[in-house]
């Protein structure tokens, strides 16, 4: 799972069959704790809700391509899901004095 934070839309002239009707989103990829990594990328918006200043997870590669429907699109992103809420504690990791 990737943390991005959406920036922006994108506005295509010509579509791939099957990507008709899904939002194309400009998103900054983000760490944990929400601080800019990484260049600008576009995911296609598999909710369909995301929005400007959102944060949201995505998936790269074949899984992005698998996540839309109809599946399999010729996508790099694709936005999975928004997040409601994120805890980033790191004093209960494995190996650094946690249980």
């Amino acid at each position: 799972m990737l943390l991005g934070k959406v920036v922006g839309t994108v506005v295509c002239c010509v579509l791939y069959e099957g990507l008709e009707g899904v939002p194309m989103l400009l998103v900054q990829p983000v760490d944990k704790h929400q601080q800019p990594m990484g260049h600008l990328i576009v995911c296609a918006d598999g909710t369909r809700m995301a929005g400007p200043d959102e944060l949201i997870y995505y998936e790269a590669s074949r899984e992005a391509a698998l996540a839309l429907d109809p599946w399999f699109v010729p996508v790099d992103h694709a936005v999975i899901g928004i997040v409601d809420q994120l805890v980033a504690d790191d004093s209960g990791l494995a190996g650094e004095g946690g249980p």
